[in-house]
């Protein structure tokens, strides 16, 4: 992980002998995304609009929280919103699945059961994201789709493109896969409809914290200041969640696990009694065998007012040249 870390975003010389991969996995991801395009690839357009939120850099970039708060802001707007995901890491046996706010993890995978506990709205995983609309528009009543990323599966059309960009790793050093984090060129910016930067566009606002096996349980953040705490992260950038710790004044023992990470208890017990603060994905899967001593941070995505009405207006019209009543995404 550290290795990936100092090649991907420092300045390690393997990159330039990556580089021709880097190239050839740049055409195949253009030459298919043509493809599509054109026609020779068969793709699914739902009859609602469908808002992609997605990045083009592996890892994590602040998806998760964006689309709860899309799926807040539309539905306060009269929408009826419905969320589809691929479900990383999701082992159940037939697809797709409706998620709950007490879905297994281990079946559905962890940012679907974060985001029904966070959104609100209903939410459907699925391999193929078209399996998931067509599900979803089946069983609920939905009148508009937000795709927990997806950004380059291009079997499902979409009126809405959204990147979200980590506002300090930005693209890394540029490179494509496998030299480098980018999952698609810079230039795939100019085609899409937002970019919403975190630190920027986007700010958290850091809620208190909450116990893991008991989210009653609450305590501010500030009021732990000089403790010494482990502090627990299986997310794509685990740094951005120390720092905010570490910026409330608190002293930490960092443990870092893989994004998705299959916790087990021996994986947040530390044979001290020391608090253990995770982040709420990873509160997701432990709080089955959790203790008193774990908490979780919970954060929230703010935007700005006016990143709210863009978005409407950009729906409207959309929906206008495809031909769809507004009443159908009102």
């Amino acid at each position: 992980m550290k290795f990936i870390e100092h090649l991907w975003y420092g300045k390690h010389p393997l990159r330039f002998l990556l580089a021709p991969l880097s190239w050839l996995f740049c055409a195949i991801v253009w030459l298919r995304r043509l493809a599509y395009k054109y026609g020779l690839f068969q793709s699914y357009q739902a009859p609602v609009p469908v808002i992609i939120v997605g990045n083009i850099t592996v890892g994590g970039t602040g998806k998760t929280p964006l689309v709860s708060w899309i799926g807040q802001f539309l539905k306060k707007q009269g929408f009826k919103p419905g969320i589809i995901s691929r479900g990383y890491g999701g082992q159940a046996q037939e697809w797709p699945q409706e998620v709950h706010k007490n879905s297994d993890p281990r079946l559905v995978g962890d940012e679907p059961v974060l985001l029904a506990r966070q959104s609100g709205c209903p939410v459907i995983v699925a391999p193929k994201r078209a399996m998931a609309v067509q599900s979803l528009l089946k069983n609920q009543n939905c009148n508009i789709i937000i795709s927990d990323d997806g950004l380059q599966h291009y079997g499902l059309q979409r009126d809405i493109e959204i990147v979200v960009l980590d506002g300090t790793r930005r693209f890394g050093n540029k490179y494509c896969l496998p030299a480098g984090p980018l999952r698609e060129q810079i230039s795939r910016l100019n085609t899409v409809d937002f970019i919403v930067t975190t630190g920027d566009t986007m700010q958290y606002i850091i809620k208190p914290l909450r116990g893991v096996c008991n989210n009653k349980l609450s305590q501010d953040l500030s009021e732990w200041r000089g403790k010494t705490v482990h502090a627990v992260a299986g997310i794509g950038n685990p740094a951005r969640f120390f720092s905010i710790l570490r910026d409330y004044g608190l002293k930490l023992h960092c443990h870092e696990w893989p994004d998705h990470h299959d916790y087990c208890t021996a994986d947040i017990q530390f044979n001290d009694d020391l608090p253990v603060i995770m982040t709420e994905k990873d509160a997701v899967k432990c709080q089955y065998f959790a203790s008193s001593q774990h908490w979780y941070l919970p954060i929230e995505a703010q935007l700005p007012k006016s990143y709210g009405e863009d978005l409407l207006k950009k729906l409207q019209t959309e929906g206008n040249h495809r031909g769809i009543a507004p009443t159908l995404i009102k």
